[in-house]
């Protein structure tokens, strides 16, 4: 059988995901014809700026812009509007992705972005294709704009995800809650004792993982102010060079700074708590990694849903402020009892074998 694993590089999120489900297919699926695509080198130049560009700009510069286009797309009053001008513009933005899709004739298509899914399920009501769809939602909560007449099955993050696409009018046999997919190395079992020498730290000291994804966002060096005299602090500075050297010259006490890292998998599991912010693939590496979250700068829209979805299952906090996060990295560190009662609320909702149970659906 010819399976496209395929996503949008516009997130990292929605590409991690993608490779998760195609790194265990290619690995327990001898089966299967792969192919893992990104669907924006398909896009005109014109798009394909926008989804580079575009969103990193409104979250850093415009964040009130995002809201609003978000609430557009979202609210009953608009939302119609704007679905049916976007298909028009994704159809012939992504007009080489279509043809794309109707010459390779694939069997199965795993898509972990809306874009992709809404150009396959129209194919496929006009029967251009033949493929069964599985849409893969990479966040906690559900945009409107992930649901697709022609999609034969939605894989989701947890039974309150499942309950919005219910309330959406989705079938419930369409509906399968099993996780989002993530990478395999954050199953692994890790020494702590050796992960702590080789990265130079105390392996005995309360420990705080800083690390809000590739664009090194938030209020990172204040964080570590306020918390190198209370915790250890282990700041990620991934693309954002001008903190990542600032950090080094202040070098701060009881702070190790990291620039971009290949392996946040290790540095999850020698450190008790994660400051973050909450997106949705962020959230399914670190839960499996059992590490309790505290939420920053969290995007209007899906990410302010994650962090409420999660808060119903009694997982992570969301300051407002830098005070209120030191309260709460004070509480965690000397009460580790009830650090471990709120770890237990994680099990609810980690899913440690999502890509299986998407393998389990092709045949």
């Amino acid at each position: 059988m010819k399976v496209l694993i395929t996503y949008a590089s516009a997130g990292a999120g929605h590409r991690r995901a993608a490779e998760a489900v195609y790194d265990y297919l290619k690995n327990n699926r001898k089966d299967l014809t792969l192919e893992l695509v990104d669907i924006v080198p398909f896009a005109n130049p014109l798009f394909r700026l926008f989804y580079n560009s575009g969103y990193p700009f409104l979250v850093h510069y415009a964040i009130w812009l995002w809201g609003l286009f978000f609430w557009m797309t979202e609210s009953g009053l608009t939302r119609w509007i704007c679905r049916r001008s976007s298909l028009v513009i994704n159809y012939f933005s992504c007009s080489k992705f279509v043809n794309y899709l109707i010459k390779e004739k694939f069997d199965f298509i795993i898509s972990t972005h809306f874009l992709n899914s809404e150009l396959a399920a129209n194919l496929k009501l006009e029967n251009k294709i033949q493929a069964k769809l599985i849409t893969v939602v990479t966040d906690f909560g559900v945009h409107p704009f992930w649901v697709s007449n022609g999609t034969d099955l939605y894989v989701v993050a947890s039974g309150l995800t499942k309950d919005r696409l219910l309330s959406m009018g989705v079938s419930a046999d369409m509906i399968q809650a099993s996780g989002i997919p993530f990478s395999l190395s954050f199953v692994k079992t890790q020494n702590r004792n050796q992960l702590a020498e080789k990265f130079g730290i105390d392996k005995d000291k309360f420990t705080v993982l800083l690390m809000t994804g590739s664009f090194g966002s938030g209020p990172l060096e204040e964080i570590a102010e306020s918390l190198c005299t209370l915790a250890q602090v282990l700041v990620v500075c991934a693309k954002n060079k001008k903190l990542f050297s600032r950090l080094n010259k202040r070098n701060l006490e009881n702070v190790k700074v990291f620039g971009f890292v290949h392996n946040p998998e290790e540095l999850m599991a020698v450190s008790d708590v994660i400051i973050t912010k909450p997106g949705g693939s962020s959230i399914a590496e670190f839960l499996n990694m059992e590490l309790f979250p505290i939420f920053i700068s969290a995007i209007p829209g899906q990410e302010q849903e994650n962090v409420r979805i999660l808060a119903s299952y009694g997982v992570g906090c969301a300051p407002k402020n830098i005070k209120q996060i030191k309260e709460w990295v004070v509480e965690l560190k000397n009460n580790p009892q009830k650090l471990q009662s709120l770890k237990k609320n994680i099990g609810q909702v980690a899913k440690p074998l999502a890509w299986q149970e998407i393998s389990s659906v092709i045949r």
